[in-house]
């Protein structure tokens, strides 16, 4: 069995239930308040994901693939505009499972070009504690001041 190298993996826990959290998945009003300045969710085989970020030329965009409520989420992902990475290139996979009064959250983004990796770890792991944050009931942290050390 082929072990595929362009796969990122996170598992996270989140101190609120899993219904709370495929809400702040699939609802466009929910999803922006850790993700996104606009997005349009359509959580249903077939239909549109796109989130615009920072500005109008940042927009992530794909379809759902698999919506199974308060358990599962799965889309495609690419970014408009962009020819390493184009809209629905790649494939976001996100399950929740109950662990006791919170979830269990697993996300595994695969099907993105090796040069593209990097960059998308670095957004996960800068918008997995937002979620975090607003599941739970907290304002979504702000991004870490960059240094030329870390940059």
């Amino acid at each position: 069995m082929a072990v595929d190298t362009k796969v990122i993996e996170r598992v996270i826990t989140i101190d609120a239930p899993p219904e709370t959290v495929f809400r702040l998945l699939t609802d466009p009003v929910q999803y922006v308040r850790w993700k996104g300045r606009l997005a349009e969710l359509e959580p249903r085989r077939g239909g549109a994901f796109r989130v615009e970020f920072g500005s109008a030329k940042d927009i992530a965009a794909g379809k759902y693939v698999e919506v199974v409520r308060d358990r599962r989420v799965v889309f495609t992902w690419g970014w408009e505009g962009n020819e390493m990475v184009p809209p629905g290139s790649s494939t976001v996979e996100i399950d929740l499972q109950p662990m006791g009064s919170g979830t269990r959250l697993r996300l595994v983004h695969r099907g993105l070009p090796q040069e593209a990796i990097a960059s998308h770890t670095e957004g996960w792991d800068y918008f997995l504690p937002r979620l975090v944050d607003v599941a739970e009931g907290r304002p979504a942290r702000e991004a870490p001041q960059h240094t030329e050390s870390t940059t």
